[in-house]
């Protein structure tokens, strides 16, 4: 049997396996699992002496199945295997090569038939394959337990590491001595989240001075036999149980300036200075100011080292400085102080910034009655810095319609103190004794009848009057005095306001052609519906009236096509689905219905002042001089390209009429005829361009003479930006009569921002009163007075640009694609080199302006 030499040796080598597996399963499911922990590290977490607890516990158990896999394994033998093989082939062809012939021996036939059942046996088993082990442990394990051990196993060697068993050694007796060279310990910094510094490895930072924010928390880990190292520190300043120097893991929080000693073999020391939180700062950045119908603004800056998490204001009232008088003679109800958020920056650092706290607070007690705000911030460590209390009065909406004021300031009374209710009966009674003269509709006289009968009936009630009633009341009259001051505008405003709203959502939401189309007209007919409503209730305030005057006349000129052409181009924008531009336009539009609220029932007219006239011929030149500016600039280009400056004139500029001279308004544009307008405009070329400087620097210098006299920090300025508009015109002349029209296209723009900040100046001296002409002493006038409201460029001035100019001035070109276009084609010519370098420059400047 030869050939069954290497079956057999396979089958025996399986049955050794297989006897292997079944006798010493034991012993490997405990190996797995006594070094699954220490692979994952647990020994440099554990106390030593659980360590030598689970190391005990393993060695019995490993003994306890090396003992049982000796007493179950049996070598299996030759036999054994042939036999294993025999039975895994089908009729057992090893048994039968084995046997021997029974009978019919001497018999040749009984002898041959014999031989061939030998030969065929033989063949059978020329090719066995070695039977197969049984390696399945189901039945001796039927919990799983090697599976388990295996799972530990395995997690321990992809979260730990092999080379964590290299630890053991050192938590033997003198298994230190045998640990590879480097640190016997380690330890980490962290700082505080807040602060944004990186986590410090301490064995990385050399002894000595250390520095680390306060918070910081410390992480040590002494490695080694247990007392060889151990750890002092003065930087926690802890008390009480504290643990033991020697304690292999150790962490602590940095509180104050300190050391760090660790003691032992390979040991350091560090003195860390403790970096304090430093305390947030915020303050007053500005004057309280007054915006639309009693809206506060107050802007504030903060700053704090690490940054500013959030902020609060708190108004209290001023007591000592109210006027008591009248109503509030009496001793105020007690009243919690307005505490408001304070706006915190969407993005970008907080560490210092600068923002506006706004708010309405009209209808609140303290309005229009001195009080003190007082800001605070507060950090990421839980700091808080307050400012100075800020004194002054708490804006809120003012009423000039008679009845309106009586009614409001009843009402403030009113929540001064409950003790004041029968007082606001008896006057109220009083205001409305001839109702016939004084309320515009009955509706409204019945309904301040009711407020007083609830009041009279609470007054006079043995349990007096509530805190509830009081407040509802004093809704009751906040509402008549509103009704009182719009009249029937507040029912135009608030369909305006309804339209708007809902064009704005269409915005948001991508309404369809249809959509916008109906609720254009909905808000066309609500704008018709509230300009007529506020023509018929904007009269000036009547003569002798205590209320100061409005320190600006009727600031915005806009006629029905003007409202009509941008409704039109807010369409247009969204149905082409440039929703954006759309509501940069919307945005415009409410801006302008907004100021127009304002003005309601301010202004008058009548003959320019001389202020009013200085701020017109100011413009007048302003325009002149940009106008100017950008002739200079076509002849610069055509010189560039190779055309002969002569042959563009008469093409006019953008928007121009044919024939016109460069630089002359065309028709149609704000401020045609206007004194001081087109007066030095000149044919010709670089010549015309020196003499047209000239006459606007001797317009400027009779302009500059013939302003009123202004007192101010605001009349100095104006007068200081006239002075450098006329050297910057001057030098702008030189450059041109020396035919250097790079330079002076630099100082051409010097005067235009001059003349630009002096109107400013100007409108605001004359805002203020300063004005001290003697036939009109403290006139006030706003920049737009006597000129419509517009700017030099014939364009809406009231909020910075408004309804913009009365023509297209690009004939129809998208402004936004224009302006993209200039801009890329700038870019292109500052780009070539072939050009000269002072055209690069030019350009190169241009692009730094846009």
């Amino acid at each position: 049997m030869s050939h069954l030499k290497r079956p057999v040796a396979l089958t025996r080598a399986g049955m050794v396996a297989e006897r292997l597996l079944r006798a010493f399963w034991p012993l490997w499911t405990v190996i797995a699992l006594a070094l699954a922990p220490l692979i994952a590290g647990w020994q440099d977490r554990l106390p030593v002496e659980a360590f030598w607890g689970w190391g005990v516990l393993a060695i019995l158990g490993a003994l306890g199945g090396l003992g049982w896999g000796l007493w179950r394994f049996r070598w299996p033998s030759r036999a054994a295997a042939i036999d294993r093989l025999d039975r895994s082939l089908p009729g057992r062809p090893v048994s039968a090569l084995t046997d021997a012939q029974a009978t019919g021996r001497g018999d040749v036939g009984a002898e041959a038939l014999w031989a061939a059942h030998l030969a065929r046996m033989r063949a059978r088993s020329e090719d066995a394959p070695a039977a197969r082990p049984d390696l399945r442990l189901a039945a001796r394990d039927p919990f799983g337990l090697r599976y388990i051990a295996l799972l530990f196993l395995v997690v321990a060697l992809l979260f730990g590491s092999v080379w964590r068993l290299g630890s053991v050694g050192s938590l033997t007796p003198g298994g230190g001595d045998a640990l590879a060279q480097g640190p016997v310990w380690e330890g980490w910094i962290e700082p505080p989240a807040h602060t944004g510094q990186p986590v410090l490895y301490l064995p990385d930072q050399p002894p000595g001075p250390l520095a680390v924010p306060v918070g910081s928390t410390i992480t040590l880990r002494l490695y080694g036999q247990v007392g060889a190292l151990t750890l002092s520190e003065t930087v926690s300043g802890r008390t009480g149980e504290v643990p033991a120097a020697s304690d292999p893991a150790q962490s602590f929080v940095v509180a104050r300036d300190g050391e760090i000693r660790v003691n032992g073999p390979g040991g350091a020391e560090w003195q860390l200075r403790a970096i304090p939180d430093a305390t947030p700062r915020v303050s007053v950045a500005g004057p309280v100011e007054t915006a639309g119908l009693g809206q506060m603004t107050l802007p504030f800056r903060a700053n704090d080292d690490h940054g500013v998490v959030s902020g609060s204001a708190t108004i209290t009232l001023d007591a000592q400085g109210v006027e008591r008088r009248h109503g509030l003679s009496t001793a105020p109800d007690p009243r919690p102080a307005l505490t408001v958020d304070l706006p915190m920056p969407y993005t970008g650092d907080r560490a210092e910034f600068e923002e506006i706290l706004t708010g309405d607070f009209s209808e609140h007690p303290f309005a229009n009655l001195p009080v003190r705000i007082t800001l605070d911030v507060t950090d990421a460590a839980g700091q808080t810095g307050a400012s100075e209390p800020y004194p002054t009065t708490l804006p809120g909406r003012r009423f000039f319609q008679p009845v309106a004021r009586a009614v409001a300031e009843q009402r403030r009374d009113l929540l001064w103190s409950r003790a004041n209710a029968g007082r606001v009966v008896d006057l109220l009674r009083a205001v409305s004794h001839r109702p016939d003269e004084v309320f515009p509709d009955r509706a409204t006289y019945l309904r301040l009848r009711v407020a007083l009968r609830r009041l009279d009936r609470a007054h006079r009630a043995p349990e007096g009057l509530s805190a509830e009633t009081q407040e509802e009341i004093a809704q009751a009259l906040w509402d008549l005095a509103v009704q009182l001051e719009d009249g029937t505008l507040a029912d135009a405003r608030a369909r305006l306001q309804r339209a708007q709203e809902r064009l704005a959502q269409a915005m948001r939401d991508g309404a369809s052609a249809d959509e916008i189309a109906e609720l254009m007209d909905e808000l066309r007919a609500a704008t018709e519906d509230y300009l007529a409503m506020l023509a018929q209730n904007a009269q000036p305030p009547e003569d002798g009236t205590d209320e100061p005057q409005a320190s600006q006349g009727e600031s915005m000129q806009v006629t029905q096509d003007e409202l009509q052409a941008l409704m039109d181009r807010i369409q247009e924008l969204m149905e082409e689905g440039r929703m954006a531009e759309a509501a940069e336009l919307m945005e415009q539009l409410n801006r302008m219905m907004e100021n127009l609220q304002v003005a309601q029932g301010e202004g008058g007219s009548g003959p320019p002042t001389p202020g009013q006239r200085s701020m017109q011929e100011l413009q007048d030149s302003l325009r002149d001089q940009q106008e100017l500016s950008d002739e200079a600039f076509r002849q610069l280009q055509d010189r560039f390209n190779g055309r002969d400056p002569g042959q563009q004139q008469g093409q006019g500029q953008p928007g121009q009429q044919s024939g016109q001279p460069p630089g002359q308004p065309g028709q149609g544009q704000p401020g045609q005829g206007q004194p001081g307008e087109g007066q030095n405009q000149q044919p010709g070329g670089k010549g015309s361009l020196a003499d047209r400087q000239q006459a606007l620097r001797d317009e400027l210098a009779r302009q500059r003479g013939a302003l009123p006299r202004l007192g101010g920090e605001a009349g100095e300025r104006a007068g200081a930006a006239l002075d450098r508009a006329g050297r910057a015109m001057d030098e702008a002349e030189e450059a041109l009569r020396a035919d250097d029209l790079a330079r002076a296209i630099d100082r051409q723009a010097e005067a235009t921002e001059a003349l630009r900040g002096a109107a400013r100046e100007l409108g605001e001296a004359l805002a203020r009163g300063d004005s001290e002409t003697p036939d009109q002493p403290g006139q006030g006038a706003q920049p737009g007075d006597g000129a419509g409201g517009r700017d030099p460029l014939g364009r809406d001035t009231a909020d910075r640009g408004g309804v913009g100019s009365q023509e297209d001035m690009l004939d129809g070109t998208d402004p936004a694609r224009r302006a993209e276009e200039l801009l890329g084609e700038i870019r292109r010519r500052a780009a070539e080199r072939e050009r000269s370098q002072a055209e690069r420059d030019y350009l190169e400047r241009l692009l730094d302006l846009f």
